[in-house]
C-alpha cells in the first residue's frame, strides 16, 4: 500500500506542478526506486487522468529537480542519488 495520498491537486495549483509534485513524493516515500523505469508519458497520463503534455511538463520539471533522467531510446528512469 502506498504511503502517499492520492493524485488530487488544488484548483490553485498548477497541474504539471502538482503531478511533478506527486511523483517525486513517490519516490521519497521509495514508492520509485532509483533505477526504476518509469512508464511511458502516454500510460502516465492514462494513470494520472491528465493530459500527455502536462506529463511531458512535469517530467521536465523533475529532471530540472534531479529526480528523473531520460536516456533517448531506452526510457526514463528514476535517478540515482548523489554522493554525499
Amino acid at each position: 500500500m502506498s504511503t502517499v495520498p492520492a493524485f488530487d491537486p488544488p484548483p490553485e495549483q498548477l497541474r504539471y506542478v502538482a503531478l511533478a509534485d506527486h511523483v517525486a513524493a513517490r519516490i521519497a516515500a521509495g514508492e520509485l526506486r532509483p533505477g526504476a523505469r518509469l512508464p511511458s508519458e502516454r500510460d502516465l497520463a492514462a494513470e494520472y487522468g491528465v493530459a500527455y503534455l502536462t506529463v511531458r511538463r512535469a517530467a521536465e520539471v523533475l529532471r530540472e529537480r534531479g529526480l528523473i533522467v531520460t536516456v533517448h531510446g531506452r526510457g526514463t528512469f528514476v535517478a540515482t542519488p548523489p554522493e554525499q
